[in-house]
């Protein structure tokens, strides 16, 4: 008899810790932890805090024309999530922030750039009056 009361406590100390934090690039558009951060309002928001506190609005902000204008979905180098984060992060490729900005931080920066082309004015709009607050970098400067 004591053994059921034991059993049913437990439960209530059962966690629902979802997937670990990424210490590894995505290996394709197909990997499972893709949908974690493309899918998840919240990481996408994130990459929208980091998008500012980086400064990467200083040169694909709102009016960047040609390869700079992360809204067309015409990019150089793919428009899927890897290729998404291969060019921001690669630490052996165009950009290289990949060696100065964490790795979970290069998951959400690759799912918001994803999430531009669905921006409409009025969203943008919103968003630039939500992060007026916070700390915004003139241009790239990597962390402190």
């Amino acid at each position: 008899m004591l053994l059921a009361p034991s059993l049913a406590a437990c439960s209530r100390e059962a966690r629902d810790v979802g997937p670990s934090r990424p210490i590894t690039r995505p290996i394709a558009d197909d990997d499972p932890r893709v949908a974690f951060f493309q899918d998840n309002v919240w990481q996408v928001a994130q990459g929208g805090r980091y998008f500012t506190w980086y400064g990467c609005g200083a040169c694909h902000g709102e009016g960047a024309r040609g390869v700079r204008d992360l809204t067309d979905r015409r990019w150089r180098h793919g428009g899927g999530f890897a290729d998404r984060f291969a060019a921001i992060g690669d630490r052996h490729g165009r950009l290289a922030f990949g060696t100065r900005v964490p790795v979970e931080q290069l998951w959400q920066l690759a799912a918001y750039v994803g999430d531009l082309s669905a921006h409409t004015p009025e969203k943008r709009r919103r968003l630039n009056k939500d992060q007026r607050a916070e700390p915004q970098g003139a241009h790239w400067a990597g962390p402190q």
